[in-house]
């Protein structure tokens, strides 16, 4: 869960559920949210605009350069805490406080840490069905609503976060329309072809209905997208920058295959996890124990067979050593071919040049 929230209100002012560690897309989707206001009766109510700093907790993905050039592009500046100092955004540590208390103690199997199984006496204590995600986010929103529209704080003077913000004389600077949604996406700066395939991008294409008809004209274009969302983009014009619409991908696999591709991956990590396990164990090198001063004795008993097969079997997996140049003759060079010639030898310099040995038939000598 990602959320911003506003130190001066106390309100919870954007939020990013995912069901898994959170990157870079989870902090744009909650920082579009958090600065946009076309949903005044959303669960954030009226509270948004542009901020005037933000501060965040040294996190690597909102220190990536994602997170920076969205914010640059607003004109934001960004403030990067000390690492392990909690009292300098106490604010934020309130509210996950607060939300644990309020709200996540009271769902089913709560586990107060991250787990990927209930424990065996947190299943016999507590054998409710879990929530779906789906219903979990329901509740989560439902909880930050009430947060900033019923929940009074006496920091706050027992107002509530939204009666705060509306009685706060502060002007609020809203974004452009359209650009908010061009600087939370992405962009690798090249241009590419409108094609009668769609547009290429990382190998692969994606297409839309809007394309037709764009094709034949052979129009430059640029891909905008979120981090990971590979499924979708959105493609605007290179020279105007106009936003064209989105491309889905082409060909895309079933959700059988998908499947398939998973068990097939997971397989494969768990094969490789079980080699890696032999091969650390066969490379620990253990000594014996001694009792007086004396060189430590190696423990590993190998036959001389067996190096041989560890290592011929090491060398089938190297590549060069398997690799045959002269397995293929090569064919005859044609007869327009015109080889180059050797390089000759460098002349010396007269200078350079020594007198010639003397011999019997000459005279001068």
């Amino acid at each position: 869960m990602t959320w911003f929230i506003d130190c001066a209100h106390d309100a919870v002012t954007g939020v990013a559920i995912t069901p898994h560690t959170p990157s870079r897309d989870a902090i744009l989707a909650a920082l579009r949210t958090a600065i946009a206001r076309d949903e005044p009766d959303g669960p954030y109510g009226p509270i948004g605009g542009l901020p005037a700093l933000v501060r965040i907790d040294r996190g690597k993905d909102f220190l990536s350069r994602t997170v920076a050039s969205a914010l640059g592009a607003f004109a934001v500046p960004v403030h990067d805490l000390p690492a392990y100092t909690p009292h300098l955004k106490g604010t934020v540590e309130n509210l996950n406080r607060c939300a644990e208390r309020m709200l996540f103690a009271s769902l089913p199997r709560y586990t107060h840490a991250p787990t990927a199984s209930l424990r065996r006496r947190d299943r016999a204590k507590d054998d409710t069905a879990p929530l779906t995600f789906t219903a979990f986010v329901q509740l989560l929103l439902d909880w930050v609503h009430w947060w900033n529209t019923e929940h009074t704080s006496p920091a706050l003077a027992g107002r509530t976060p939204v009666q705060a913000w509306l009685e706060d004389p502060t002007p609020i600077e809203d974004p452009k329309p359209g650009q908010l949604w061009a600087f939370t996406l992405e962009d690798d700066g090249r241009a590419r072809t409108l094609t009668t395939s769609g547009v290429y991008w990382r190998g692969r294409y994606y297409v839309g209905d809007w394309m037709q008809g764009l094709a034949d004209d052979g129009i430059k274009v640029r891909v905008r997208y979120l981090p990971h969302h590979a499924h979708e983009v959105e493609i605007v014009d290179s020279v105007t920058g106009t936003h064209l619409g989105a491309a889905q991908l082409s060909d895309a696999a079933t959700d059988e295959q998908r499947a398939a591709v998973r068990r097939t991956r997971s397989a494969e990590q768990r094969r490789l996890k079980k080699a890696l396990a032999a091969a650390e164990r066969l490379r620990t090198e253990r000594f014996a124990a001694v009792t007086t001063a004396r060189t430590p004795e190696p423990l590993q008993a190998l036959t001389a067979a067996e190096a041989a097969e560890e290592l011929a079997t090491a060398d089938g997996r190297d590549l060069r050593a398997l690799a045959l140049p002269g397995l293929i003759p090569h064919a005859p060079l044609p007869d327009g071919w015109v080889l180059p010639q050797p390089a000759a030898a460098p002349r010396r310099k007269p200078s350079d040049r020594r007198p010639a040995p003397p011999t019997e038939t000459d005279p001068t000598r």
